[in-house]
């Protein structure tokens, strides 16, 4: 969602002999790989075993001409060649990104698809329930693997442990500290900075340090620098010294050595379905698209969103009842707390929460405001003495705003959005800001995943701007789950 995502792989050819290609991290790496492969191959015998036991009750498929015996482990390997060739155990997917999920699914469909044409074409007749099952089995149990895989390591990563590519940064010093920053904010996404070269001319006669990343070289000695650090990935951010001729060349260079080149492109914060790569006179263009602010996918969001509200609804709604005889008896005032809050285009609402706070907040806040803990518009104090006993239990588990399922049920809100802002905000917004306004708020976001109130006033900006220029159904739904962990884990919530 930031730098870190955008960085263009140019791949080089990996050397025989040891250095970066023969490292520990390399070695992390291969056998991170090797359990992937071993978690895939038990998941999709289960998944086969399954589909044949659940066609076939009795173990035996009587009266079929077809040997299962033969066609399970067929299918297992098919299965797993269709993996590989869709690159699901490449390193630039696998451990961060929704590309290797989506390319999982994709290697499973396909596959699908490619027997069922075969079945049809060759008249070969095998059970249509064996492998609606196997695959749908199969392919669940994939992605949830994958899934438990991931996390674990992006554990080890913020520990400093676990496989992580070793990176020298390359490029004029502020894009340099830019890129440095960006890697840093998500120590997950396995980036993890050794070193950084940067021009001739701002290079000190001692040792020099970048923040504390040490300066190891020029930009006329990258491959030296990399070997000298240990670094098996090199990015470069923009420079005016590192012409296209010479960014070849240090490909060229770099052929043999095991070490990857990877571009960060100097536009930040546009995610990869809007940026497509076009050859034009021989000179590969960066296109990047226009946000898509209407069309056919806002309209399934907007079906998608009301009627999961509906849902969520009638299934919580002795939640809600219980929560709220939890308020009236805890402390004097009304259940709900409706305040004015900005949508999209600059339209005003009421927003549905349950109420947290003593009945005069509002009128204690004067008295509050040297207290605020935050940088920007909004009021954020972590010991807020309005809160109310039951309206801390509900702040730390997000349950006070399940009410606004009736703002995503009215069309007022999306499931995922945007921050929905006071007017007061809106009204000190600059013409950057104001473009949070061109998508409906949202019950969760990118700043709720990424740390709610613990965020800084410029990060839940960015965050809520890079949502609204980069959106996509898919996004959305790796949004929804990591809220489920941002509220188990009550991170940012007060």
């Amino acid at each position: 969602m930031t730098s870190a995502t955008l960085l263009s792989p140019v791949r080089t050819t990996p050397g025989p002999e040891s250095g970066p290609a023969g490292s520990p991290a390399r070695a992390d790496e291969r056998a991170y790989i090797r359990v992937l492969v071993v978690l895939d191959t038990a998941v999709l015998t289960v998944a086969l075993l399954a589909g044949y036991l659940a066609r076939f009750g009795d173990g035996r498929a009587s009266g079929s001409e077809i040997s299962y015996v033969l066609v399970a482990p067929a299918l297992l390997v098919a299965w797993l060649v269709s993996l590989k060739a869709l690159g699901c155990y490449d390193d630039r997917v696998i451990g961060y990104g929704a590309d290797e999920y989506r390319r999982v699914g994709t290697a499973s469909l396909r596959l699908a698809g490619g027997i069922a044409i075969l079945g049809y074409v060759a008249d070969v007749n095998v059970s249509r329930g064996f492998l609606a099952i196997s695959f749908a089995i199969g392919t669940i149990g994939l992605e949830a693997t994958r899934f438990a895989a991931r996390k674990r390591l992006h554990r080890a990563r913020s520990r400093g442990i676990g496989w992580s590519r070793r990176v020298l940064v390359v490029g004029e010093a502020a894009h340099v500290l830019e890129l440095v920053l960006t890697l840093r904010r998500e120590p997950y996404a396995g980036y993890h900075v050794v070193g950084a070269c940067i021009p001739d001319a701002l290079l000190a006669p001692v040792a020099q340090r970048l923040g504390d990343v040490p300066v190891v070289g020029s930009l006329r000695g990258i491959p030296e620098a990399a070997e000298a650090v240990g670094a098996d990935t090199i990015a470069v951010t923009a420079s005016g010294e590192l012409t296209a001729t010479r960014l070849r060349r240090l490909g060229w260079q770099l052929e043999g050595t095991g070490i990857d080149l990877v571009v960060a492109p100097a536009r930040t914060d546009v995610a990869g379905p809007r940026i497509h790569t076009r050859p034009v006179a021989g000179l590969p263009l960066i296109h990047v698209e226009a946000p898509e602010f209407r069309g056919a996918r806002k309209l399934v969001k907007g079906f998608v969103d009301r009627a999961t509200a509906t849902v969520a609804l009638t299934a919580l709604l002795p939640v809600l009842a219980f929560l709220a005889l939890a308020i009236r008896l805890d402390s004097r005032g009304p259940v709900f707390f409706r305040q004015t809050r900005v949508g999209r285009g600059g339209l005003e609402f009421g927003v549905w929460k349950f109420r947290t706070m003593v009945v005069n907040a509002d009128e204690l806040l004067a008295e509050l405001v040297s207290r605020n803990e935050t940088d920007g518009l909004m009021f954020k104090m972590r010991d807020d003495p309005r809160i109310t006993r039951v309206g801390r239990v509900l702040r730390k588990w997000s349950l006070d705003e399940l009410p606004q399922l009736v703002n995503v049920l009215l069309g007022q809100m999306s499931l995922v959005g945007p921050r929905p802002p006071l007017p007061s905000e809106v009204a000190r917004y600059d013409g950057d800001v104001a473009r949070r306004l061109l998508v409906k708020p949202g019950m969760t976001g990118l700043w709720q995943v990424s740390g709610r109130s613990d965020l800084s006033w410029e990060d839940g900006i960015r965050l809520d701007l890079y949502y609204v220029e980069n959106w996509s159904l898919a996004a959305d739904l790796t949004i929804l789950w990591k809220t489920f962990g941002a509220v188990v884990n009550s991170r940012g919530a007060y």
